[in-house]
This record gives structure tokens, sequence and C-alpha cells, in this order.
């Protein structure tokens, strides 16, 4: 690949906790770049990244603030997703000449190979995950990168132009996007990352860029279902197709357990093993991309007899004395823990929840929970103080087990946990507060759940 950075400064802002931006950084470096990272986090808030970049000498670090001469004296500004498009120290940069871009965006200019973008508020790494199991069967130069914290363009090199490229994509990383994938699928939309977005509004706002840039040669895959998601196609210039657990469409449609493609039977769903309604919905999105790209029904059944779902999405962590432990860490919003209480609706279950706010509701969630709910462990922060008090409104006398940390919630679930009981760890908050994120909250939850004796 040509080194197009070769020598160029470039100022990399936020290089996070997920890995993404250690594979940016390793992106540059490569290119022989002159790299600089800076990150209000400190060293060793940041230290899983760093060591990822040991081997880089060259890198230089600024750490635990910035200095607007980093956005000045270079030639290229790569911006973190989390980083708000109004943050002063892009606007030096731009007010002095220096361009600025995201890895996503950039990915989408350099790449030759077909791009699938899949969005929503959840079960997009599901649908992009699955989707990249049935295409590795037929398409063996297949690549699954972005939201997961993998960025892609560390695998920008080895992409040959016949492949193809699945991108789970933000709402954060479609701020930046000038471009449209060839085939973008949006899941469902729900209220989330309100601290960010003014309104709702604006965050359906920010899920439309998927398609914003398509052409009539383009695919447009949408969940039927869902009122928000179904009214993109008024808006779409490409090729609409609709999937629906309820009634036929032209995408992939369930009749009983039969999944079809328009009248073309694939499989069944219960050949999968993923369970609950919401996953019906990512197996026939996953399915509609498939057909589109004319994947054989042999391989997909393989593969749906195969795949055991994504880690930290209602993941069966252990069985302890008859007590099942399930991690659903990235249940960051009260919706998302509404969708695992009915997945699990046929078991007693003890809920831990709880952590900061996102500008979310959580009376809904109380609701369901006198319905569904034994006992309550509760971890601190904004968003659990907002839903005991919807729970009090509720006048509802569930217990509710305060915990200090994971190890403390664990050890008090498994205390009174009885067999036969799920021990659901579904946070519907962020993770700030007590964690790194929330795949740390996950990990913290396996590691002391595996301490159980």
């Amino acid at each position: 690949m040509v080194k197009m950075f070769k020598n160029k400064k470039v100022t990399i802002m936020g290089l996070g906790l997920h890995g993404g931006g250690a594979g940016v950084a390793k992106f540059f470096c490569e290119q022989g770049a002159d790299v600089l990272i800076t990150d209000l986090k400190t060293r060793e808030q940041l230290v899983r990244s760093l060591d990822k970049l040991k081997k880089y000498k060259t890198i230089r670090y600024r750490l635990g603030e910035h200095n607007k001469e980093d956005f000045i004296n270079t030639d290229l500004v790569i911006k973190n997703p989390a980083v708000p498009a109004p943050s002063p120290y892009l606007k030096i940069a731009r007010d002095n000449g220096v361009e600025v871009d995201s890895d996503v965006n950039l990915f989408f200019k350099l790449c030759e190979a077909q791009i699938i973008g899949v969005t929503g508020t959840k079960g997009k790494s599901t649908v992009a995950t699955l989707i990249c199991e049935f295409l590795k069967t037929e398409y063996k130069n297949t690549i699954l990168a972005g939201n997961i914290g993998v960025s892609p363009l560390e695998f920008l090199g080895k992409i040959k132009k016949d492949g193809r490229v699945i991108l789970e994509l933000s709402s954060f990383e479609l701020e930046d996007l000038e471009k449209s994938p060839y085939i973008a699928v949006a899941t469902v939309i729900y209220p989330d990352h309100l601290d960010r977005y003014d309104s709702m509004e604006e965050y359906i706002e920010s899920k439309k860029l998927i398609f914003k840039y398509q052409s009539q040669n383009d695919y447009l895959v949408l969940n039927y279902d869902d009122q928000i998601v179904r009214s993109f196609s008024n808006q779409a210039q490409s090729k609409v197709y609709f999937f629906s657990s309820k009634e036929k469409q032209n995408g992939c449609w369930l009749q009983e357990n039969k999944i079809l493609f328009n009248n073309e039977l694939i499989c069944d769903i219960t050949d999968f093993h993923l369970v609950g309604e919401h996953n019906v919905s990512n197996i026939l999105a996953a399915l509609t991309v498939a057909k589109i790209l004319g994947i054989n029904n042999k391989n997909i059944k393989k593969i749906a007899k195969r795949f055991k779902g994504v880690a930290s999405r209602q993941e069966l962590v252990a069985v302890k004395k008859g007590v099942k432990y399930i991690n659903d860490t990235t249940a960051t919003m009260p919706d998302a823990v509404i969708q695992a209480l009915k997945t699990f609706s046929n078991n007693r279950i003890i809920l831990v929840v709880g952590g900061q706010n996102k500008g979310l509701q959580y009376k809904e969630l109380a609701q369901k929970i006198i319905k569904t709910v034994y006992k309550i462990v509760l971890l601190p922060g904004t968003a659990s103080n907002e839903l005991k008090k919807e729970l009090s409104a509720l006048k509802y006398s569930v217990e509710i087990i305060l915990a200090d940390s994971m190890e403390t919630a664990v050890r008090k679930s498994s205390q009174i946990a009885k067999k036969g009981d799920i021990v659901l760890l579904s946070p519907g908050a962020a993770s700030f507060n007590l964690f790194k994120n929330e795949f740390d909250r996950g990990d913290q939850f396996i590691k002391y759940v595996k301490k159980i004796e």
C-alpha cells in the first residue's frame, strides 16, 4: 500500500479504552507518520491501550490534558468518535487550516472493497458479527471492524478489492461520514445518548446518516417492525429491503418458525441458538444481507447451528449450584434491560442493575421490574437513583440490595439465589462511575462469578 501519510504530522485525539484508538495509531505509525496521541485520561487509566503500542517507540504522548499547539502544529487531526463535534480543540485545528477527520470516514475514502454498515441502538454487534460469519463462507476476504473496538484502518492494507467489510457503526461514528456503505442496515431505535444529543429527534437524525450518501445502486435494509426505522425508507435513494417477524416483506420474514426471503424458504428459526424476540429480529436482518449478496442456504444453516452469539450480550457465564449467571453488560439503556427481562421471564430473576444516567427515563423499566424481578442488586449512580424513585412512585416493595462494587453485587446475588434462578447483569446505564467501560464491568462480573464456590 502506498504510504500517503509518510512524514505527515498526525494528532490522534482520544486513545480511548476499547482498542480502536490503538488501531488508528498503529496504522499511521506503519504509514511512516509522525504520531502524537493526546487524551484527557491519564497514563494509569489508559494502561491497557498503551500496552498495545509498546513496540511503536516513535509515538509521542500528551496524557491527562490537551494542548492547543498539538492542534495547530500538525497536518491532520483524527478524532475519537467519543469527542463531541463542538470541542474547542477541533475548532482550533480548523481555524488554523488543519484537516479534521475520523478513522471510519478516512477508511470509507480509502477502501475499495464493498462496505456493509450496521447501526441501531441495540442489535448492531450481533447483526454485524452474524453477517460476517455468513459472508466468510463464500467471501474469504471478509473483515469485521468498527464500533466493536477495532479500527478498520488496521486492516486497510490487507483488504482486497473483491473483499467485503462489515462495519458496526455507532451514532458517534456516523456523525463524521461523508460516504455511505454499499449496504446499510438499521436494527432498532430506542432513546439513548441523550446526554450528548439535545433531543430524541437529533439522535434519530444521527442514525439516518448511514444512508445519506447512498445511490440507487445501493441497498438499505430496515426493520419494518420498528416504526422509527421503517420511516427511514421515506428519505432513501437506494433499494429498500424490509425484514419483519410479523408479516411478509421483500426481505427476510417469519412465517410460524420458518424464515423466508420473499417466498424462498431459507431455514427454520429453531436452527439458531440465539434466544429472545430481539434476536429473531437480529437474525432476520443478517439473513436479509446474506441473501442480497447471494449466500447459499446450505452455508447459512451451517453458521446458524454453530453461532452462539456475541460476548457480553445476554451471555451465559456459568451455572453455579443450578443458578445461571448472565452477562448483559452492553445493556446500557432501560429498553435493553426490558428486552433482557422478556427473554428470561420464565425464571425467577435477581437483577444487577444501575450506574450513571445518560439522560434517559426509567419509568417503563420500573413498571417491567415489578412484574418480572424477584430482587434487585443496585450498583451506585445517578441512573440507580432515578430507578429507585420510579419504583417508589409505583409503591413496589421489591427488596433492593445495595452494592458498592461488582464483587459485592455478585457475592450478595449468589447468597440469595436458589436453584433455577437467574442472576442477570443488565445495568441499563453507563459504567464510568465505577468501571473503565461497560466491558470492564462485564469482565469484573465474570471474574467474581467464577470465584463462587
